[in-house]
């Protein structure tokens, strides 16, 4: 009867992947709390997947002369908002981490990429972890014809996998999901710190050394980080993550890291009953339903990477029944919300200590800019006075705690968009202004405080 293996009992943390062998309250590597989490590991070192143990050979040095690049080295996947996001299609040789809320629709996509490469000439092998073959051709059928550029797999060995892409070198490969696979070589479960992090890293390196495109699927913790290490976002190229409620039509694409584009993009798409399907004019679409002559309705210009936005921005302003007034916020920071309306009633005299405040961004967008910051407080004033602002008027620029309005940048490109959709009126601070000619159709309105722009409200 074969012996037993030992196992020692060691602790990881899921933010650095730190490892130790008692438990912390506070990783000695990330100084996070709370963190650290029991493993058990074979109590020899286990041998870990070489180089040649999982069917590829080791790199060789090149000069940084003889490497050339061109504009071809991208691939276009087929989606624009997916390539927008990716800083212009799929590098070879990346490894792109895509997390999200179950249900949201990240098989759904990428499966959709996978089509569209295809069509493209791409040899794409769509790995799977949790889904059988015809699981897959079930969701598949709703997306449309796929021809046989896409080859499907149901494996969870990562021996066997490695051997597979070796033999096969496919252009681009799905990984759904990274939590599933399982390298024999190390000890633990699959989904566990210790098998993510080192999944990940034979990944990497098959990725790197074979010229592979690797889309790998992360679950998403309660706090909505990819589960796991931490680290595992800082081994891969380029991390996305799909936001919005699933029970909505609409998603958001938002690129959280990306070495090979910009970090502010994002791509959004609209879930139907056959896929994801772009939203070629966010700004059209966030605004649609927006009520007509109602007070507390103003609206905004944010910018996401180079594309501006523009959405609505909703407050309520009511007397409270309470001795202690309720401020909530859907979209937008709450904290940023009370040093609004504490400028308002410092610097404007309005008594909003003893009033209940609710501040929505209409669309389910979440906004940190502080551009929006004077269309809330125009908001905020138009809903206590109860007072609506005209509808063709949009605002924005940074309030300070003095209520003066500071400067934003890309003041041109959030005026065209403003023009391109209608409206007839633009407020904006002063130190912007002289940067904007006249606009066909739009009136220009510069501000320097917040005083200034509170008394364009009717009254």
């Amino acid at each position: 009867m074969a012996a037993k293996a030992k196992t020692k009992t060691v602790f990881f943390c899921k933010e650095c992947g730190n490892e130790s062998a008692k438990w912390m309250g506070q990783c000695p590597a990330c100084h996070s709390w709370n963190t650290m989490v029991e493993q058990e590991v074979s109590a020899s070192a286990p041998k870990k997947a070489s180089a040649r143990g999982i069917g590829y050979e080791a790199a060789v040095p090149v000069a940084l002369s003889e490497i050339s690049l061109t504009e071809e080295d991208r691939v276009c996947t087929g989606i624009g908002e997916l390539d927008r996001v990716l800083g212009g299609g799929v590098v070879p040789g990346s490894m792109i981490l895509v997390g999200g809320d179950p249900g949201i629709g990240k098989s759904t996509l990428l499966l959709q990429a996978c089509k569209a490469l295809s069509e493209r000439g791409q040899a794409v092998l769509y790995i799977s972890g949790e889904e059988s073959l015809k699981q897959i051709r079930m969701r598949a059928e709703r997306l449309g014809t796929f021809g046989d550029g896409i080859r499907l797999l149901c494996e969870t060995d990562l021996t066997a996998i490695g051997a597979i892409l070796k033999k096969e070198k496919p252009d681009i490969v799905v990984i759904d999901s990274i939590q599933t696979m399982y390298n024999e070589d190390v000890t633990g479960t699959p989904g566990s710190v210790s098998q993510v992090r080192e999944s990940t890293a034979v990944l990497l390196q098959l990725s790197k050394t074979l010229g592979i495109s690797v889309f790998i699927v992360g679950h998403v913790t309660k706090e909505g980080t990819v589960a796991g290490p931490r680290i595992l976002e800082h081994m891969v190229d380029t991390v996305l993550y799909f936001e919005g409620d699933r029970h909505a039509s609409y998603r958001i694409l938002r690129g959280v890291k990306n070495r090979f584009g910009s970090t502010n993009e994002i791509g959004v798409f609209e879930m139907r009953g056959e896929g994801l399907q772009e939203v070629r004019n966010p700004s059209e679409y966030l605004l649609n339903g927006r009520p007509e002559n109602a007070s507390g309705t103003v609206t905004a210009c944010t910018m996401e990477g180079t594309r501006p936005l523009l959405l609505e921005v909703q407050a309520l302003v009511c007397q409270t029944s309470f001795g202690l007034p309720r401020r909530q916020s859907s979209g937008a920071d709450l904290n940023r919300i009370n040093l609004l309306m504490a400028v308002l009633e410092k610097r404007l005299g309005l008594h909003l200590g003893s009033c209940d405040a609710y501040v929505n961004i209409a669309g389910g967008m979440r906004i940190v800019e502080p551009a929006v910051d004077l269309a809330i407080a125009m908001a905020v004033v138009s809903s206590f006075l109860n007072v609506p602002v005209n509808d063709k008027l949009l605002a924005f620029g940074e309030v300070g705690l003095s209520g003066e309005v500071r400067g934003v940048n890309m003041v041109e490109q959030r005026v065209n968009e403003a023009a391109k959709l209608g409206y007839g009126i633009c407020v904006l601070p002063k130190v912007n202004a002289e940067r904007i000619g006249k606009v066909k159709g739009l009136r220009i309105i510069a501000v320097e405080s917040v005083r200034d722009a509170i008394a364009l409200i009717k009254k």
